[in-house]
């Protein structure tokens, strides 16, 4: 039982990785499948997590900040209250040991309601899905995240993968626009 619910944690912290972990083997089968190094993608996490902990203790419920990190290039989503908070928490997440380049995509704005982030998460679950359905790359090298209709894709790909998973996520169900912050291979 403890396995599962640490399992059931683990894979909830993994709030943009595809396929969501089902079983404890589930981890290293997905790990052998990515195109990053097996220390890229435990940095990842660690960048994830160091960044979360950070801006939750410097700025509580006060933001709605989302910290995404694939191959150490960090996209960081969401809203802040203003300018200077915006650019403290890129400087937070640059202080970070191992980060690379940052796509800050912060809006200055109130923090968005529970209806938005639910259906950001339903956008996200339907292009996830058409992934799995599309035979022209494969899903476990990408991560999507959606904020207020925007897809943002991330991942080692080359140009035809690159190309396929743009044409797939801009066609699915309330995606507004789609940004690739992709990593070419060839």
């Amino acid at each position: 039982m403890r396995n599962i619910l640490f399992i059931l944690l683990f894979s909830a912290s993994l709030q943009g990785c595809f396929p969501v972990i089902a079983a404890g083997a589930g981890a290293g089968a997905l790990m052998a499948q990515d195109r990053r190094t097996s220390g890229a993608y435990v940095e990842d996490e660690a960048i994830e997590n160091k960044s979360f902990d950070r801006i939750g203790k410097q700025y509580k419920n006060t933001v709605h900040v989302n910290v995404t990190s694939y191959n150490r290039k960090v996209l960081i989503t969401g809203e802040v209250p203003d300018e200077a908070t915006k650019v403290q928490v890129e400087r937070i997440i640059t202080n970070i040991q191992n980060v690379g380049r940052i796509h800050n995509e912060l809006v200055i704005a109130g923090n968005s309601s529970f209806t938005s982030r639910s259906n950001d998460a339903l956008i996200t679950t339907n292009v996830k899905a058409r992934f799995v359905g599309d035979k022209r790359f494969s899903a476990n090298n990408l991560k999507v995240v959606t904020e207020n209709g925007t897809v943002y894709l991330m991942g080692i790909v080359n140009r035809a993968e690159a190309n396929a998973a743009g044409s797939v996520a801009s066609g699915s169900s309330g995606v507004s626009r789609v940004v690739e912050l992709f990593e070419y291979v060839d």
